[in-house]
């Protein structure tokens, strides 16, 4: 089990120190993920990547930034793909404990308690 960090750490920070980009562990996967992970593609460098697609920022010559309808279907496709990892995070953030700050200052017990909250929105799950 990895490391436990703070809810003010960035998703793709955490990403990079807990999995090194010198090491190819997702090389075997189909990966899905939100806009939290920008760089994912360029640095790991792997082609079964699902993200969506960042809209244009406004600026001087694009005043009024729009996806195109392609583009628009693609994040669509993105998001029906990822709702059951939104759900899943939903669902272990439903035991408080998860969810407010955690003063427990053992990592072992840290890590216990995530599993345990884990372990019973399985079970919720498989009921």
């Amino acid at each position: 089990m990895g490391k436990i960090f703070q809810g003010s750490d960035q998703d793709y920070g955490m990403l990079k120190i807990e999995f090194p980009i010198w090491k190819k562990y997702f090389a075997a996967f189909y990966i899905l993920l939100d806009l939290g992970y920008l760089g994912f593609q360029k640095d790991y460098d792997y082609i079964n990547v699902l993200m969506p697609i960042k809209k244009p920022r406004k600026s001087a010559k694009n005043p009024n930034p729009q996806l195109t309808e392609a583009e628009k279907i693609y994040n669509k496709s993105v998001s029906q793909e990822r709702i059951f990892v939104e759900n899943a995070i939903a669902g272990l953030k439903r035991y408080n404990i998860i969810s407010n700050r955690l003063r427990i200052k053992k990592n072992k017990y840290r890590d216990d308690t995530l599993f345990l909250c884990a372990s019973l929105w399985n079970y919720y799950l498989a009921a």
